[in-house]
Protein backbone atom coordinates (compact mmCIF):
# COMPACT_ATOMS: atom_id res chain seq x y z
CA UNK A 1 0.00 0.00 0.00
CA UNK A 2 1.57 3.65 -0.67
CA UNK A 3 2.00 6.14 1.80
CA UNK A 4 -1.12 8.40 0.19
CA UNK A 5 -3.87 5.55 1.49
CA UNK A 6 -2.17 5.87 5.13
CA UNK A 7 -3.35 9.61 5.21
CA UNK A 8 -6.64 10.33 7.54
CA UNK A 9 -9.66 10.23 5.80
CA UNK A 10 -10.85 13.41 7.66
CA UNK A 11 -7.37 15.49 6.31
CA UNK A 12 -7.82 14.19 2.58
CA UNK A 13 -11.69 14.56 2.23
CA UNK A 14 -12.40 11.00 1.61
CA UNK A 15 -16.23 9.81 2.16
CA UNK A 16 -17.16 13.45 2.40
CA UNK A 17 -19.20 15.74 -0.26
CA UNK A 18 -18.22 19.16 -0.61
CA UNK A 19 -20.84 21.63 -1.91
CA UNK A 20 -19.13 24.37 -3.57
CA UNK A 21 -20.89 27.59 -5.79
CA UNK A 22 -19.04 30.32 -8.12
CA UNK A 23 -21.94 32.97 -8.05
CA UNK A 24 -20.71 35.43 -10.55
CA UNK A 25 -21.33 32.33 -13.20
CA UNK A 26 -24.33 31.11 -11.97
CA UNK A 27 -22.77 27.60 -11.22
CA UNK A 28 -22.49 25.29 -8.91
CA UNK A 29 -21.09 21.86 -7.93
CA UNK A 30 -19.93 18.94 -6.01
CA UNK A 31 -17.00 17.04 -5.44
CA UNK A 32 -17.13 13.37 -3.59
CA UNK A 33 -14.19 11.31 -2.98
CA UNK A 34 -14.66 7.57 -1.87
CA UNK A 35 -12.36 5.30 0.08
CA UNK A 36 -12.94 3.14 3.05
CA UNK A 37 -16.58 3.25 2.09
CA UNK A 38 -16.79 2.06 -0.93
CA UNK A 39 -14.07 -0.72 -0.36
CA UNK A 40 -16.60 -1.78 2.03
CA UNK A 41 -19.85 -1.78 -0.48
CA UNK A 42 -17.16 -4.17 -2.90
CA UNK A 43 -16.18 -6.00 -0.66
CA UNK A 44 -20.02 -7.22 0.15
CA UNK A 45 -19.55 -9.46 -3.17
CA UNK A 46 -16.78 -11.23 -5.22
CA UNK A 47 -16.99 -8.94 -7.66
CA UNK A 48 -14.61 -9.36 -11.37
CA UNK A 49 -12.54 -5.87 -11.81
CA UNK A 50 -14.71 -4.80 -14.37
CA UNK A 51 -17.91 -5.00 -12.06
CA UNK A 52 -16.28 -3.18 -9.71
CA UNK A 53 -15.09 -0.53 -11.69
CA UNK A 54 -18.74 0.31 -12.92
CA UNK A 55 -20.65 0.05 -9.36
CA UNK A 56 -17.78 2.28 -8.21
CA UNK A 57 -18.23 5.17 -11.18
CA UNK A 58 -22.23 4.53 -10.26
CA UNK A 59 -21.89 5.19 -6.29
CA UNK A 60 -19.56 8.39 -7.07
CA UNK A 61 -22.33 9.05 -9.45
CA UNK A 62 -25.28 8.65 -6.68
CA UNK A 63 -22.81 10.45 -3.76
CA UNK A 64 -23.21 13.43 -6.40
CA UNK A 65 -26.18 13.63 -7.29
CA UNK A 66 -27.83 12.46 -4.10
CA UNK A 67 -25.99 15.15 -2.51
CA UNK A 68 -28.37 17.81 -4.24
CA UNK A 69 -30.63 17.17 -2.99
CA UNK A 70 -31.93 19.65 0.20
CA UNK A 71 -34.55 18.19 2.28
CA UNK A 72 -33.59 15.55 5.19
CA UNK A 73 -34.65 12.69 4.34
CA UNK A 74 -35.20 12.82 0.27
CA UNK A 75 -33.68 9.91 -1.89
CA UNK A 76 -31.82 9.99 -4.92
CA UNK A 77 -31.83 6.21 -6.98
CA UNK A 78 -29.53 5.62 -9.89
CA UNK A 79 -31.28 1.75 -11.37
CA UNK A 80 -30.31 0.61 -14.63
CA UNK A 81 -31.46 -2.22 -16.08
CA UNK A 82 -30.93 -4.05 -19.48
CA UNK A 83 -30.64 -7.10 -22.02
CA UNK A 84 -28.13 -8.69 -23.73
CA UNK A 85 -24.87 -7.37 -22.15
CA UNK A 86 -23.14 -9.13 -18.98
CA UNK A 87 -25.15 -7.17 -16.53
CA UNK A 88 -28.57 -6.62 -16.57
CA UNK A 89 -28.98 -4.57 -13.11
CA UNK A 90 -27.08 -2.31 -11.24
CA UNK A 91 -29.08 -0.14 -8.67
CA UNK A 92 -27.50 2.64 -6.09
CA UNK A 93 -29.02 4.56 -3.87
CA UNK A 94 -28.08 8.03 -1.93
CA UNK A 95 -30.06 9.13 1.27
CA UNK A 96 -28.71 11.67 4.05
CA UNK A 97 -25.18 10.65 3.60
CA UNK A 98 -25.90 7.07 3.37
CA UNK A 99 -24.77 5.03 0.03
CA UNK A 100 -25.07 1.88 -0.96
CA UNK A 101 -24.86 -0.07 -4.24
CA UNK A 102 -25.38 -3.53 -5.82
CA UNK A 103 -24.45 -4.89 -9.59
CA UNK A 104 -25.81 -8.35 -10.92
CA UNK A 105 -23.98 -9.72 -14.00
CA UNK A 106 -23.72 -12.72 -15.63
CA UNK A 107 -19.99 -14.14 -14.90
CA UNK A 108 -19.54 -16.46 -18.41
CA UNK A 109 -20.82 -14.05 -20.76
CA UNK A 110 -18.40 -11.54 -18.76
CA UNK A 111 -15.37 -13.49 -19.18
CA UNK A 112 -16.41 -13.08 -23.12
CA UNK A 113 -16.30 -9.58 -23.65
CA UNK A 114 -12.68 -8.63 -22.24
CA UNK A 115 -11.26 -6.63 -19.18
CA UNK A 116 -11.99 -3.62 -20.08
CA UNK A 117 -15.65 -3.61 -21.97
CA UNK A 118 -17.46 -0.69 -22.89
CA UNK A 119 -20.49 0.22 -21.31
CA UNK A 120 -22.66 -1.54 -24.25
CA UNK A 121 -21.10 -4.40 -24.09
CA UNK A 122 -21.64 -4.70 -20.15
CA UNK A 123 -24.76 -3.84 -20.89
CA UNK A 124 -26.42 -4.41 -23.87
CA UNK A 125 -29.29 -2.55 -24.56
CA UNK A 126 -30.89 -0.84 -21.96
CA UNK A 127 -32.39 2.31 -19.76
CA UNK A 128 -31.11 4.24 -17.37
CA UNK A 129 -33.38 5.61 -14.46
CA UNK A 130 -32.86 8.13 -11.75
CA UNK A 131 -35.41 8.57 -9.12
CA UNK A 132 -35.89 11.38 -6.75
CA UNK A 133 -37.98 10.47 -3.73
CA UNK A 134 -39.03 13.91 -1.53
CA UNK A 135 -39.39 13.73 2.12
CA UNK A 136 -41.37 16.64 2.77
CA UNK A 137 -44.19 16.38 0.16
CA UNK A 138 -44.10 12.58 -0.31
CA UNK A 139 -43.02 13.04 -4.28
CA UNK A 140 -41.71 10.93 -6.88
CA UNK A 141 -40.50 12.35 -9.79
CA UNK A 142 -38.04 10.07 -12.01
CA UNK A 143 -36.10 10.27 -15.99
CA UNK A 144 -35.19 7.54 -17.97
CA UNK A 145 -32.53 7.98 -20.87
CA UNK A 146 -31.20 5.14 -22.89
CA UNK A 147 -27.84 3.69 -21.56
CA UNK A 148 -26.07 5.28 -24.24
CA UNK A 149 -22.28 6.84 -24.30
CA UNK A 150 -18.73 6.12 -23.42
CA UNK A 151 -19.88 5.69 -19.30
CA UNK A 152 -22.44 5.99 -16.83
CA UNK A 153 -21.33 9.69 -16.64
CA UNK A 154 -22.31 10.42 -20.17
CA UNK A 155 -25.59 8.73 -19.54
CA UNK A 156 -26.35 10.86 -16.56
CA UNK A 157 -25.05 14.55 -18.59
CA UNK A 158 -28.25 12.99 -20.72
CA UNK A 159 -30.71 12.83 -18.55
CA UNK A 160 -29.89 16.07 -16.91
CA UNK A 161 -29.89 17.93 -20.84
CA UNK A 162 -32.89 15.84 -21.46
CA UNK A 163 -35.52 15.71 -18.48
CA UNK A 164 -34.17 18.30 -16.28
CA UNK A 165 -32.95 20.41 -18.55
CA UNK A 166 -29.73 22.10 -16.68
CA UNK A 167 -26.48 22.19 -18.52
CA UNK A 168 -24.46 19.39 -16.12
CA UNK A 169 -20.91 18.47 -16.72
CA UNK A 170 -19.88 14.97 -14.78
CA UNK A 171 -16.59 13.72 -14.33
CA UNK A 172 -15.64 10.16 -12.72
CA UNK A 173 -11.95 8.73 -11.71
CA UNK A 174 -11.25 5.64 -10.53
CA UNK A 175 -7.90 4.05 -9.38
CA UNK A 176 -7.75 0.54 -7.90
CA UNK A 177 -4.90 -1.71 -6.86
CA UNK A 178 -5.57 -4.87 -5.45
CA UNK A 179 -8.33 -4.61 -3.29
CA UNK A 180 -7.62 -1.18 -2.36
CA UNK A 181 -9.61 1.61 -4.29
CA UNK A 182 -10.44 5.23 -4.27
CA UNK A 183 -12.88 6.97 -6.71
CA UNK A 184 -13.65 10.66 -7.00
CA UNK A 185 -16.21 12.44 -8.53
CA UNK A 186 -16.94 16.17 -10.09
CA UNK A 187 -20.28 17.57 -10.66
CA UNK A 188 -20.80 21.21 -12.31
CA UNK A 189 -24.05 22.70 -13.00
CA UNK A 190 -25.72 26.31 -14.48
CA UNK A 191 -28.05 27.70 -11.74
CA UNK A 192 -31.40 25.77 -12.52
CA UNK A 193 -32.98 29.62 -12.70
CA UNK A 194 -31.63 32.78 -13.66
CA UNK A 195 -32.02 35.96 -12.20
CA UNK A 196 -34.74 38.14 -11.84
CA UNK A 197 -36.19 39.50 -14.76
CA UNK A 198 -33.64 38.08 -16.72
CA UNK A 199 -34.16 34.98 -19.47
CA UNK A 200 -33.93 31.07 -17.19
CA UNK A 201 -30.05 30.71 -17.65
CA UNK A 202 -31.16 26.46 -17.43
CA UNK A 203 -32.84 26.59 -21.28
CA UNK A 204 -29.17 27.94 -22.68
CA UNK A 205 -26.29 25.46 -22.93
CA UNK A 206 -24.45 27.82 -25.03
CA UNK A 207 -24.69 30.96 -22.53
CA UNK A 208 -21.30 32.58 -22.00
CA UNK A 209 -21.25 31.89 -18.49
CA UNK A 210 -21.62 28.20 -18.68
CA UNK A 211 -19.58 27.53 -21.19
CA UNK A 212 -16.56 29.42 -19.59
CA UNK A 213 -16.96 27.47 -16.03
CA UNK A 214 -17.16 23.97 -18.12
CA UNK A 215 -13.82 24.69 -19.59
CA UNK A 216 -12.27 25.00 -16.02
CA UNK A 217 -14.06 22.05 -14.59
CA UNK A 218 -13.30 19.99 -18.15
CA UNK A 219 -9.80 20.28 -17.34
CA UNK A 220 -9.90 18.68 -14.06
CA UNK A 221 -7.67 15.62 -14.32
CA UNK A 222 -7.76 12.04 -13.24
CA UNK A 223 -5.38 11.87 -11.03
CA UNK A 224 -6.70 14.98 -8.77
CA UNK A 225 -9.79 13.49 -8.38
CA UNK A 226 -8.57 10.04 -6.76
CA UNK A 227 -5.38 12.03 -4.63
CA UNK A 228 -5.78 11.28 -1.42
CA UNK A 229 -2.78 14.14 -0.77
CA UNK A 230 -5.35 16.64 -2.58
CA UNK A 231 -8.07 18.14 -0.36
CA UNK A 232 -11.32 18.83 -2.43
CA UNK A 233 -10.54 22.44 -0.92
CA UNK A 234 -7.56 22.71 -3.10
CA UNK A 235 -8.94 20.99 -6.10
CA UNK A 236 -11.99 23.36 -6.03
CA UNK A 237 -9.26 26.12 -5.85
CA UNK A 238 -7.21 24.29 -8.67
CA UNK A 239 -9.99 24.48 -10.65
CA UNK A 240 -11.69 28.20 -10.17
CA UNK A 241 -9.20 30.02 -8.71
CA UNK A 242 -9.51 32.63 -11.39
CA UNK A 243 -13.08 33.65 -9.95
CA UNK A 244 -14.05 36.77 -7.93
CA UNK A 245 -15.34 34.48 -5.63
CA UNK A 246 -15.78 30.87 -4.60
CA UNK A 247 -18.34 29.70 -1.78
CA UNK A 248 -17.43 26.00 -0.36
CA UNK A 249 -19.83 23.98 2.03
CA UNK A 250 -18.76 20.67 3.49
CA UNK A 251 -22.01 18.46 3.49
CA UNK A 252 -22.89 15.30 5.45
CA UNK A 253 -19.96 12.59 5.90
CA UNK A 254 -20.79 9.22 3.85
CA UNK A 255 -21.44 5.93 5.00
CA UNK A 256 -22.08 2.79 4.04
CA UNK A 257 -25.90 2.39 4.33
CA UNK A 258 -27.80 -0.64 4.35
CA UNK A 259 -31.70 -0.91 6.08
CA UNK A 260 -31.64 -4.95 6.18
CA UNK A 261 -32.55 -4.69 9.39
CA UNK A 262 -35.15 -7.56 11.36
CA UNK A 263 -37.70 -4.63 11.82
CA UNK A 264 -37.55 -3.14 8.01
CA UNK A 265 -38.34 -6.77 6.55
CA UNK A 266 -40.70 -7.65 8.78
CA UNK A 267 -42.60 -4.34 7.69
CA UNK A 268 -41.83 -5.64 4.05
CA UNK A 269 -43.39 -9.00 4.80
CA UNK A 270 -46.43 -7.65 6.57
CA UNK A 271 -47.57 -6.86 2.94
CA UNK A 272 -48.37 -10.59 1.77
CA UNK A 273 -51.07 -12.41 2.41
CA UNK A 274 -50.18 -14.83 5.38
CA UNK A 275 -50.51 -18.29 2.88
CA UNK A 276 -47.57 -16.64 0.86
CA UNK A 277 -45.25 -16.08 4.30
CA UNK A 278 -46.40 -19.76 5.38
CA UNK A 279 -45.28 -20.39 2.01
CA UNK A 280 -41.72 -18.29 2.57
CA UNK A 281 -41.29 -19.96 6.15
CA UNK A 282 -38.22 -22.23 6.80
CA UNK A 283 -38.84 -25.57 9.48
CA UNK A 284 -38.05 -23.04 12.28
CA UNK A 285 -40.33 -21.01 11.22
CA UNK A 286 -38.72 -18.42 9.98
CA UNK A 287 -38.04 -16.63 6.40
CA UNK A 288 -34.78 -16.16 5.46
CA UNK A 289 -33.92 -12.88 3.55
CA UNK A 290 -30.56 -12.36 1.42
CA UNK A 291 -29.59 -8.65 1.31
CA UNK A 292 -28.46 -8.19 -2.07
CA UNK A 293 -26.50 -5.00 -1.00
CA UNK A 294 -24.40 -6.33 1.60
CA UNK A 295 -25.05 -10.17 1.13
CA UNK A 296 -26.12 -10.62 4.93
CA UNK A 297 -28.55 -13.74 4.93
CA UNK A 298 -31.02 -12.70 8.08
CA UNK A 299 -33.96 -15.30 9.27
CA UNK A 300 -37.31 -13.00 10.18
CA UNK A 301 -39.50 -13.77 12.49
CA UNK A 302 -43.15 -13.45 11.02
Amino acid sequence: MSDAYLIRSDETGFDRVLAFTVPDRHARGRVVRLGPVLETILSAHDYPAAIKHLLAEALVLTALMGSLLKEEGSQLTLQAQAEGGAVDLLVCDYRCGELRGYARHNPEQLGRIGANPRLSALFGEGYLAITFDLAVTNERYQGIVPLEGASLAEACEAYFAQSEQVPTLLRVAIRAAGDRCVAGGLLVQHFPEGEEGRERLHVKGDHPEWAHVAIMAGSVRHDELVDPALTQEDLVWRLFHEEREVRVEPLSPITRGCRCSVEHYQEILRRFPEDERAEMRDPDGLIPVDCAFCSKVLRIPA
